[in-house]
């Protein structure tokens, strides 16, 4: 068989794989804790901890997030706004955090929305995930202090 057809045949199973893999992600572009039945496993996270303290770990947190800009912090209401850009093409995605207290403990809940196209291919999830992780990290950090 020439190289030019194994080549060929190679490339077409390349394509074939990226629309197969680009075809598997939910055409949405807003994705929300609790609000999103396509990633089921993002829901709010709850901290036994004061609201004040999840805040201000919630603000280390965008801060230490690549790629993220605070666009607005109002620790009264719990709110935190973010721009966030992805690393390929440099899209903006608008990210809204909520931090209240509730039943004892403080809830975060996220939304990220992409500004542009009918579908982020997972980066509105990965976004939450991402928030999620280093929020974690930075609860912990803030233990002992």
């Amino acid at each position: 068989m020439p190289k030019w057809a194994i080549l060929a045949a190679v490339g077409a199973v390349a394509v074939l794989a990226v629309v197969a893999l680009l075809r598997s992600w939910p055409v949405i572009n807003i994705v929300e804790t609790g609000n999103t039945p396509e990633y089921p496993d993002l829901l709010p996270k709850s901290y036994q901890a004061g609201k004040s303290r999840v805040f201000d770990a919630a603000l280390r947190a965008v801060g230490r997030t690549p790629r993220w800009t605070l666009v607005l912090s109002q620790p009264e209401q719990g709110s935190i706004r973010v721009e966030a850009k992805t690393l390929l093409l440099r899209f903006v995605d608008d990210i809204a955090i909520s931090v209240a207290e509730q039943g004892g403990g403080t809830v975060v809940n996220v939304r990220s929305a992409s500004r542009v196209g009918r579908s982020d291919f997972g980066q509105n999830a990965r976004n939450i995930r991402a928030f999620f992780a280093e929020l974690d990290r930075q609860m912990e950090v803030g233990v002992g202090s």
